[in-house]
């Protein structure tokens, strides 16, 4: 009988969906497209106008335009109406985040606000603190920063220096230290601070007003990129706060910090995921208004290459964001119909799906970069001046890798969250890496392919996930402790993972597009899915030779690379007629207009 339970986090390794299964974006509903529109609409007549004089850090700006966004309902998506906000699905949330990722400068301000600055909050402060402050959070009145990352602790956040210590009377906490690149730091009212009490092993988490006596900034950073953003260093000297501000609990904060990063991650996708789109845009207008040689350079293969490549990766990408969105959500409701507090069902449903938040924050931060290097690449000489669409874009484009853990810590995290999932028995990923470890033994299955349309596809996808198999159950099962070491192996892992994540989640959105559609009317899309696949088989090889040359030896690496061969095995593809026919939906239309959320 098919399974029809909600697919759990990580699960996609060991399971097949049905495309009617998943969410996609031509499944949002009128008022999400209108809450999309007005996001839109708020982008294109408050910030674009602007953007030159946000760059510049024009005194009071940037908050202005926060509390604007707020008189809008944009910071209060995700906070409950009695403290508010708008309490919308995640889904809805994602789609209001992709919309206003177009914002440069403020995209950055927007998301530490309402994400990083407020969630903490609403997620584990108490009634009281959630009384006092989400409703100010809500409507920008108030604004919001979040203080974790210090001089001495990056990537390894739980190493901390800053401290708290409660005083005699045990009425207030004193708080001692630095934190340094807060987003919003310039014009926050408040701080979430991340502290060890006492000589603590771990973080715990305090509310700190930014007015308290003892906090002072240094001058906003010089930055490559997004410069209309707040970036200081706080400094925390014998500050006072109530013993009531205390965040959460004791100890707790390590795993405060880290729940909302999972938050941020996948919200950090959605948001490159606009910026990706408007850069695309831009490329298309360029090259189809620059003539070179009689012609407009949108006529030159090379060029049409480009745009292409840049539509195939954002459609991906958006096809796994929102795929993963309505996963979480699913996750979220069934919590709740099991008696959990929105509030908790919500952190652990995206905790479900942490995994998920890992790889997509990678995927999209990439997806991003590539876009505005063709898209300067397109504009030639005109890319890098500053008078350009693309330049600012590009350079504001950077910090995506680094945000929210660096690429490198996701790509680990993601590996470290699979394998400790099925080493809880969360996940069943030995029984299938038996299977396909008896299947190299075996002789390989040469019948005929089905005639069905995406039979192929389906296949590739099967056998893509038996080479995770393979080379992630070789590692575990090879190198066992010391595997956690091995950080190029666990990368290529990661970037196995990845292919296929987004490689299913194309073909099941385009499957489903087809059935709606037709197969005619769906052309392009097939295009899209097909290169894609075709292209990850080549990527997931050469991942898959470089961690199977690192550990295993001599008759075994033999036997396997075989394995990776079939595994990784796809019949001819004209890559090249089928980026023409994308390249051309673009060019004719003259923006991305792969998706149908609203009208450009």
């Amino acid at each position: 009988m098919e399974d029809k339970k909600p697919i759990k986090g990580a699960e996609f390794i060991i399971r097949e969906m049905n495309c009617e299964d998943i969410f996609t974006p031509e499944d949002y509903t009128e008022e999400q497209r209108m809450i999309a529109q007005t996001c839109l609409d708020f982008i294109r007549q408050e910030i674009e106008p602007n953007l030159d004089r946000i760059d510049s850090m024009e005194e009071g700006l940037m908050p202005s335009l926060v509390e604007k966004a707020g008189e809008l309902g944009m910071l209060g998506m995700s906070v409950p109406a009695e403290f508010g906000g708008m309490g919308v699905d995640f889904p809805t949330s994602m789609l209001a985040t992709e919309y206003l990722g177009r914002g440069h400068s403020f995209s950055v301000a927007y998301g530490a606000h309402t994400g990083i600055g407020t969630l903490p909050i609403l997620y584990y402060g108490t009634e009281e603190q959630k009384q006092k402050y989400i409703p100010k959070l809500a409507t920008g009145e108030w604004k919001a920063a979040y203080c974790l990352t210090e001089p001495s602790s990056g990537s390894d956040a739980n190493s901390g220096k800053t401290t708290a210590k409660l005083t005699a009377d045990g009425q207030r906490y004193i708080i001692n230290g630095q934190k340094m690149w807060i987003t919003n730091a310039g014009f926050a009212n408040l701080f979430t601070v991340f502290a060890k009490i006492d000589g603590d092993e771990n973080l715990t988490g305090f509310i700190v007003e930014a007015d308290s006596a003892g906090i002072t900034l240094n001058p906003e950073e010089k930055k490559m990129g997004i410069k209309g953003s707040s970036t200081r260093q706080v400094f925390f000297n014998n500050v006072e706060i109530p013993v009531g501000n205390l965040l959460g609990e004791r100890n707790q904060g390590f795993k405060i910090a880290i729940n909302i990063l999972n938050i941020g991650r996948i919200k950090l996708a959605a948001g490159v995921m606009g910026g990706a789109k408007e850069v695309i845009n831009h490329s298309i207008k360029y090259a189809n208004e620059r003539e070179q040689f009689g012609r407009p350079i949108a006529k030159y293969g090379a060029i049409r290459h480009k745009i292409a490549e840049q539509g195939i990766k954002t459609f991906t990408l958006e096809s796994a964001v929102y795929r993963a969105a309505a996963d979480i959500d699913h996750a979220i409701h069934a919590k709740i119909a099991d008696g959990m507090d929105k509030q908790k069902a919500t952190l652990k449903g995206i905790e479900e799906f942490a995994a998920e938040c890992a790889m997509l924050k990678v995927v999209g931060s990439e997806v991003l970069d590539y876009c505005v290097d063709e898209g300067v690449q397109i504009f030639g000489g005109m890319g890098y001046s500053a008078e350009s669409s693309v330049e600012r874009a590009y350079r504001d484009s950077r910090i995506n890798r680094i945000f929210e853990g660096t690429n490198e810590i996701n790509r680990l995290l993601t590996v470290d969250m699979i394998l400790k999932k099925a080493m809880k028995g969360e996940l069943d990923l030995m029984g299938p890496a038996m299977a396909v470890a008896n299947e190299l033994m075996s002789i390989p299955d040469f019948e005929d392919e089905s005639t069905e349309l995406f039979a192929k596809e389906k296949k590739y996808i099967k056998n893509f996930k038996k080479t995770l198999m393979m080379v992630a159950g070789t590692a575990a099962q090879k190198l066992m402790m010391q595997l956690s070491k091995e950080q190029e192996i666990l990368m290529n892992i990661a970037d196995i993972a990845n292919a296929i994540y987004v490689a299913e989640s194309t073909l099941l959105r385009v499957e489903k597009m087809v059935k709606a559609k037709g197969e005619e009317a769906s052309a392009v899309y097939i295009a899209i899915a097909q290169t894609y696949i075709f292209d990850a088989a080549d990527a997931i090889n050469k991942s898959g030779k470089d961690a199977l040359m690192a550990f295993v030896e001599e008759d075994e690496l033999t036997m396997m690379l075989m394995g990776l061969k079939r595994f990784t095995k796809v019949a001819p593809f004209n890559t090249k007629n089928a980026r023409q026919l994308i390249a051309g939906k673009l060019i004719d239309k003259g923006d991305y207009c792969l998706s149908d959320a609203i009208n450009m």
